[in-house]
């Protein structure tokens, strides 16, 4: 509570997919352990999926719970009960057609996201960054938008770069190496890890969406990020000061689960128990065992980069080439949905790289820096720590709704 006596109140709103979901839900936490009352925004069907996660926290004795809007599916072309991308499983052309009707569905949200404004009117909203209406429903009742980005700021800092200088314009093949105009270090793409609307010269249902995000966080209050300082100082400094940016890095959120069990009952419920699987790895030698994910720093391991599309290639330069804690299978083109196919003796050459190469030991040796210096970050006088203290202070700024 400020000197008022008033408790902030925040609205978490995550877009409906696990990879989403479960950093958004974390970010909740982090604010309600930091005394702010937390209220999460989901749909029926993906309540059941945090819901685990909100009675443990609730447990603590912190202020976090569950609203939920009727999501659209059928109104937008979907199976009745798609309220989740991960249920879009089918691999064929019209999986792709089936997520923009999917995203259509998110845009009829706007109406009752702003009816449940209008009734609890919280102090903030922070909305995944594929809501760019959020921006503008918050706006009507004098609310300030945080977007939430769970990617690094090299990854924006990337998408930035190639929004206002196009230097893929500048080579004569989508193979030909370009340079990122202004970004910290020599950094090559091709036009080939690129979506297609910024391949050439037209737009594609992504490149408007994109555009669309890019233009509602420049009109919010600010973006926060599933990252730390430390691990991409140059890139955080530079989006900040250069790019004239207001973000926060407020990651690892993951940090904020300190128990095995509050990590293990986000997302989906494992298919073995945890006991299991624990005996399982201690019958491994050290360093034997491959974990296959989505990838995270904060476990402090190195990894195996398998991009598909969306951010990939930009977070495999950032592992791969600037923090040099991983190798690619080497994926060279980005294809949405079902991705580039990948010859077992790539994977298994990575593989070997990664786990009893000579450079191996020096990666394990910097990732399990990193992952050092990550739980540093989220400790009390820590960068992390420090940032989300700045940004619920600026937050209890006195505002003048309209």
């Amino acid at each position: 509570m400020d000197s008022s006596g008033h408790q902030l109140h925040i609205f978490v709103f995550p877009y409906m997919a696990h990879g989403h979901m479960i950093p958004t839900v974390d970010l909740a936490k982090l604010f309600a352990l930091r005394g702010l009352k937390a209220t999460i925004i989901t749909t029926p069907l993906n309540a059941p999926l945090i819901s685990k996660t909100i009675r443990r926290t609730k447990g603590l004795g912190v202020d976090i719970d569950i609203r939920t809007l009727k999501f659209p599916s059928v109104e937008a072309g979907l199976p009745e009960g798609c309220e989740n991308v991960d249920s879009i499983t089918s691999h064929d052309n019209g999986s792709f057609e089936l997520i923009f009707r999917f995203n259509k569905a998110t845009t009829m949200l706007q109406e009752p996201l702003e009816m449940l404004l209008q009734e609890c009117q919280p102090d903030c909203l922070v909305a995944d960054l594929l809501f760019p209406w959020a921006t503008d429903a918050a706006a009507k009742f004098g609310i300030p938008r945080l977007v939430f980005k769970g990617t690094c700021f090299f990854s924006l800092c990337t998408l930035e770069c190639i929004r206002l200088y196009e230097p893929q314009k500048k080579v004569s093949s989508d193979s030909e190496p370009f340079v990122l105009t202004n970004v910290p270090g020599e950094i090559k793409l091709t036009r080939k890890q690129l979506p297609d609307g910024l391949r050439q010269d037209f737009d594609t249902d992504y490149s408007k969406l994109m555009s669309e995000i890019v233009e509602s966080e420049l009109k919010s209050f600010g973006i926060v990020v599933n990252s730390f300082y430390e691990v991409e100082p140059a890139y955080v400094d530079y989006y900040r000061k250069v790019l004239g940016r207001r973000a926060w890095p407020i990651g690892p959120v993951s940090l904020c689960n300190r128990g095995i069990e509050d990590k293990a009952q986000r997302g989906n419920e494992a298919s073995i128990s945890e006991n299991e699987c624990l005996k399982w790895l201690d019958s491994k030698k050290p360093n034997s065992v491959i974990y296959i994910c989505f990838g995270t720093i904060t476990s402090g391991k190195p990894m195996v980069t398998w991009p598909v599309f969306a951010d990939h290639f930009y977070n495999e330069k950032l592992v791969s080439e600037v923090l040099q804690i991983g190798i690619g299978v080497g994926v060279k083109e980005w294809v949405a949905v079902h991705g580039e196919h990948v010859k077992s003796e790539a994977i298994e050459t990575a593989i070997t790289e990664v786990m009893v190469s000579g450079q191996a030991e020096e990666m394990r040796r910097r990732a399990r820096k990193l992952g050092e210096m990550a739980r540093k970050a989220v400790e009390e006088g820590g960068s992390t720590y420090s940032n989300l203290n700045d940004l619920v202070e600026e937050l209890r700024t006195p505002r003048h709704r309209p």
